[in-house]
């Protein structure tokens, strides 16, 4: 009788690490308009949450976005902004500085920073995964390294504990 019932509770972790998912996605889009357009943080997130967060694709399905975490994501990044970004370029190579990055960099890595450094109900190996993924569907190049190297050095330095082992 308890197989079902763990199945059942591993479809719904699977079903809410979907929807997470999505909603980093859809952050990470979101960042990336506020950096390019200067849209307004209230409008951006309604706009969101009422038209893009969990819609087809292409005309293909993708599931359902959690609107209050990608809410939370967006809004954190700005309010947390002073703190993250003194934190994501001490972590950059040599010389460079997060302001030289492209838009999406920047916005996968403070969304990342964000989540590795005030999101402690998600487990920092996770936050690593997704956000290295997200990096891989948008660069081909060097920039999925990049994103791995400073949020793994930014989880290291801000939860040990959990990334040990």
């Amino acid at each position: 009788m308890s197989e079902p019932a763990k199945g059942k509770k591993g479809g719904a972790r699977r079903a809410r690490g979907k929807s997470r998912s999505l909603s980093r996605l859809g952050a990470i889009q979101a960042l990336y308009q506020m950096d390019l357009a200067g849209t307004g943080l209230t409008d951006l997130c309604d706009e969101f949450e009422a038209l893009r967060l969990g819609r087809d694709v292409e005309g293909r399905e993708i599931g359902t976005a959690d609107g209050a975490f990608f809410r939370d994501l967006v809004t954190g990044v700005v309010r947390e902004q002073r703190v993250i970004d003194p934190q994501i370029n001490s972590h950059l190579a040599s010389g460079w500085q997060l302001t030289r990055l492209d838009s999406t960099l920047r916005a996968i890595l403070r969304a990342g920073a964000y989540e590795l450094r005030f999101r402690t109900d998600v487990p920092p190996r996770v936050v690593l995964d997704e956000y290295v993924e997200l990096a891989h569907a948008f660069f081909e190049g060097e920039e999925p390294g990049v994103v791995n190297a400073v949020l793994d050095k930014i989880a290291h330095a801000g939860r040990a504990g959990e990334m040990a082992g």
